[in-house]
């Protein structure tokens, strides 16, 4: 698909007391969130703990974003990556989000340090060359309580915005968006789930990030942690297609491995009355 090309018209975790702590990253590290499992949790206004930029680390950080760029958008993983997301299955299923609207924003939740480790610049390079690639992704907003300042203006400097509120998750889809989550916290997708639990939310919502297919089966090896964490990821399985993207590099398998896009496509009022809030 051309950049220009409108989209066509269809003919792993653990828990320490109040913390949640994410197992395994391979080379990606989190720091821990505090857990809020209410719909009403209050949007928590957040600045880096790092309030100037550094010019010289802005530089270098520029010029490693660059390189990185170069490397993914010249790979055989991100040719894969576009055949998945040109499937016309999967186009159909983006065009049914988009509605009537000319465009989605993408919003980046939990990218991790760019500047301290390669896996989240692998993630956020793939996230760039998707917004070069398709102009039916709008606006690219990005958060994650680990940025420093000096990664607030790189990210700015690539066209991304970076939040002034730390919203947990908890994004209401309001309008088609597209929620790019790679290797998040389980709770973390429970939180926006749970935020838009209803036919007319879940129906505007693409979300890339860890499968739920396998959220079901630890569910189903008695991983009692997962089960209270993933409550509406379960419950959604049901309504959810997912398309698994395979991974046949080394190099970008800590990146995205057991990754999936989302379209969750609820029909009856009845199919949300499982989940107890």
């Amino acid at each position: 698909m051309a950049a220009s090309a409108k989209l066509p018209v269809p003919d792993k975790h653990t828990k320490n007391e109040d913390w949640t702590v994410v197992l395994p990253r391979r080379g990606k590290r989190r720091t821990c969130s505090r857990r809020n499992s209410t719909p009403e949790a209050k949007q928590q206004p957040w600045v880096p703990t790092e309030l100037e930029s550094d010019p010289d680390r802005e530089l270098k950080l520029i010029q490693r974003m660059e390189i990185c760029i170069k490397k993914v958008e010249s790979s055989q993983f991100y040719q894969n990556f576009l055949e998945l997301v040109e499937n016309p299955d999967i186009l159909n299923s983006f065009h049914k989000v988009l509605g009537l609207e000319l465009e989605m924003p993408m919003v980046i939740y939990g990218i991790g340090s760019i500047e301290s480790y390669e896996t989240p610049r692998f993630q956020l390079s793939l996230a760039i060359l998707m917004k070069r690639k398709f102009n039916w992704i709008g606006d690219v907003e990005v958060f994650d309580p680990i940025l420093s300042a000096t990664e607030s203006r790189v990210l700015e400097s690539l066209g991304c915005s970076v939040l002034s509120v730390n919203e947990q998750g908890r994004r209401r889809a309001t309008k088609p968006t597209l929620f790019y989550m790679p290797h998040c916290e389980a709770e973390l997708y429970n939180n926006l789930l749970q935020a838009n639990w209803e036919l007319e939310l879940l129906n505007h919502i693409v979300l890339f990030g860890n499968s739920f297919e396998m959220y079901e089966f630890l569910s189903e090896i008695k991983n009692s942690f997962i089960v209270d964490s993933t409550g509406h990821i379960l419950a959604a399985r049901k309504f959810t297609d997912e398309h698994v993207l395979k991974i046949a590099s080394d190099d970008y398998f800590a990146a995205f491995h057991d990754s999936s896009w989302h379209f969750f496509s609820p029909a009856l009022d009845t199919e949300l009355l499982l989940v107890k809030n």
